[in-house]
């Protein structure tokens, strides 16, 4: 075979131990997520709270650590307060930034419900849009402390004895971007998100806070951006928040494939800004990163703008329903291993979004629900990517690209799972014409064994999955891997996921 890829791994060498929230999700009030997505009452599916059971036990699969909430664009302008309350009585208002009509049935105590069924921890977002800081902090108020004064005991009110305790709070969003409603400049967004915060953190101050980056490397703010709301937030937020969405708008695979290495890039780039700010205030204080929307999207932009141009204000019209095809699956895979390659400071990420709207589960309004294309890498990740990044020393053959040069033929990572006595290999082959050989240098784990070789591949890198059927699944390829003397020998197929597991 002549294209081969070496990689070299040692339990010492380590980057960082996973934090277990970059598997995290987000749905927003947008479309189809949450009304026919995660609750549609009167469904066959549809338990007592009126959420739909089988996309419970699909989101149970992926086992998502934390949910982003209400949003979004979406909550640039959210009244929380019509989101709680007795449902009958909650206003029905008008949605800008997606133009549909809101009718709030669902707001956070009953997402929260939600959350609890999924195993899922809820990452608030406030409205610093067309709101400020009183309303962040009545929410807070409401949503944290426990009881014996106005908001919280008007949650005791609500049906809702507990505070809901909600630990990471995102001081608005895209604050950046001219679609925002209420977007503002660097200065305005960095004083306003300063002073929120330091607010927030008097009414409880084990929260975690995540100030608003770029809305994407393209921004013409970016970096600045970072350096300048960093220099007033730097000291009392805990990350900064990246979104980034890739598409095949040239319909050039080969090319698309190595947006990825466009994601390394974005991430490095910010962490020098966050350094930089570190140097200039003298801190010792590190900034983390929350990479908390990223995925493909380009698919259904031409409908959607129909939707909110021409027919504005349904309920939950279907918009941002991209279909997922194979070579979709395989970009969400390179993106995934390079999340875990920076696991030292990435240490949340969201893949926007969960169910429906550009999402790997779908449903169907009078039938069932179903896996996107995308759903598999990411459920392979957020099961056996948990424990320690180790450091990939690997070097192989590459491939030319229209636009990104060359680029590696392999993209690869390990974790290192102590507990389970592990270690999982994730592996893309982005050469659409070759196989390659991959030579995994194991010896620091003794006495470990191949476990299993999982692959996701398709020889029509457009495939997609259906409610009628699924084209791209997971198949387990064992005789592809070969554990001899310390060194693991695999094949990875032409345009593959490859999930190479070692244990004792």
């Amino acid at each position: 075979m002549s294209r081969r890829a070496k990689m070299v791994l040692d339990k010492e060498f380590q980057i960082a131990p996973i934090d277990k929230r970059i598997y995290g999700s987000f749905i927003e009030h947008l479309g189809r997520a949450v009304y026919e997505g995660i609750y549609q009452p009167g469904h066959p599916a549809a338990d007592e709270n009126g959420f739909r059971k089988d996309v419970v036990e699909l989101v149970k699969e992926l086992d998502v650590p934390i949910i982003r909430y209400p949003g979004g664009n979406f909550v640039s302008n959210f009244y929380w307060e019509d989101s709680v309350g007795p449902v009958e009585e909650r206003p029905h208002r008008l949605e800008l930034a997606w133009r549909s009509l809101e009718k709030n049935e669902i707001g956070l105590n009953e997402f929260s419900k939600w959350a609890k069924q999924v195993n899922s921890e809820v990452m608030m977002a406030v409205n610093l849009g067309t709101r400020g800081i009183s309303d962040a902090c009545n929410l807070l108020e409401y949503c944290n402390h426990p009881s014996g004064t106005k908001y919280s005991d008007l949650r005791r009110k609500h049906g809702v004895k507990e505070p809901h305790n909600i630990k990471v709070w995102c001081l608005g969003n895209e604050m950046d971007g001219p679609w925002q409603i209420g977007h503002k400049t660097m200065e305005e967004y960095g004083r306003l998100a300063e002073e929120t915060a330091k607010a927030m953190r008097l009414i409880d101050p084990t929260i975690e806070l995540v100030s608003c980056g770029s809305s994407n490397r393209e921004m013409p703010t970016f970096p600045d951006w970072e350096a300048v709301t960093l220099s007033h937030t730097y000291d009392y937020v805990d990350y900064i928040s990246m979104h980034q969405y890739y598409g095949n708008r040239d319909n050039d695979s080969n090319d698309f494939l190595a947006q990825s290495d466009d994601m390394d890039d974005f991430i490095r780039t910010i962490i020098a800004t966050c350094d930089y700010v570190k140097a200039k205030k003298r801190s010792k204080k590190t900034m983390n990163l929350s990479f908390d929307e990223w995925n493909v999207w380009f698919h259904s932009n031409a409908a959607d703008d129909d939707i909110t141009e021409n027919h504005p204000w349904q309920v939950a019209p279907p918009m941002l329903e991209d279909i997922y095809n194979f070579e979709d699956a395989l970009l969400v895979g390179l993106m995934l291993i390079t999340l875990m390659k920076h696991a030292d400071r990435v240490k949340m990420a969201c893949l926007a979004q969960l169910v429906n709207v550009i999402a790997p589960i779908m449903t169907d309004a009078a039938g069932g629900a179903w896996k996107q294309t995308i759903f598999y890498p990411f459920m392979h990740a957020s099961k056996y990517g948990r424990g320690i990044a180790l450091q990939p020393v690997i070097s192989g053959t590459k491939h030319a690209t229209a636009k990104h040069d060359e680029i590696t033929d392999v993209e690869s990572i390990a974790v290192y799972n102590e507990e389970k006595d592990e270690v999982t290999i994730f592996a893309v082959n982005r050469n659409l014409e070759e196989d390659v050989e991959l030579t995994t240098d194991v010896r620091s784990f003794e006495g470990y064994r191949l476990l299993e070789h999982i692959v996701l591949e398709n020889e029509d890198l457009k495939a997609t999955n259906s409610l009628i059927g699924e084209k791209v699944y997971p198949v387990n390829a064992d005789d592809r891997s070969k554990l001899d003397e310390g060194v693991a020998t695999s094949v990875l197929k032409k345009a593959s996921w490859n999930v190479i597991r070692l244990g004792k």
